[in-house]
């Protein structure tokens, strides 16, 4: 059963089919147009963010270095501050054991070889306490006050018997 058509219907159906088409190809246009204008704008943006991205990582590399130059220069200070307390409590020491030796029973000459003592042991010197506890005094050895008997010296420290 084939069924004909008459060349109006034909027409119509061609018009309609025609019109249908236009309008899916029109909208696919601006479709496609959209699509253009975004990838426009998205790759102006990339290009943004790709520069920003270069600047921050020059950024970070320059505060990097920086950081490493400051902390190089504050132990370079520190060290160099820990070298003047080191001397001065030295100096502090030196001055202390010249007082005490003048003048033994002051009391102000005490409390300042006390105050050394402490100084030096929180920079992490050994202090006099510490020297006396250990029995050895460096500076008694490299410079004696009465000349040095070393029979006698082994014998005090044991290594010696004595003569009987």
């Amino acid at each position: 059963m084939l069924k004909r058509y008459k060349e109006k219907e034909v027409q119509a159906l061609v018009s309609r089919l025609k019109e249908e088409y236009e309008g899916v190809v029109r909208g696919l246009r601006e479709s496609q147009e959209e699509l253009k204008e975004e990838n426009r704008l998205l790759r102006a943006r990339l290009s943004v963010l790709e520069s920003q991205r270069s600047e921050v990582s020059v950024a970070l590399m320059r505060a990097v270095k920086e950081g490493e130059r400051i902390k190089e220069e504050s132990a370079e200070e520190a060290e160099g501050e820990r070298k003047e307390l080191l001397l001065l409590a030295e100096k502090c020491r030196l001055l202390s054991e010249r007082l005490l030796q003048k003048y033994p029973d002051e009391e102000d000459c005490a409390a300042f070889k006390t105050f050394t003592d402490a100084l030096r042991a929180h920079l992490g010197e050994e202090t006099d306490e510490e020297e006396e506890d250990t029995g050895f005094n460096l500076d008694d050895v490299l410079n004696p006050k009465e000349p040095l008997d070393l029979g006698n010296l082994c014998k005090e420290l044991g290594l010696m018997e004595e003569d009987s």
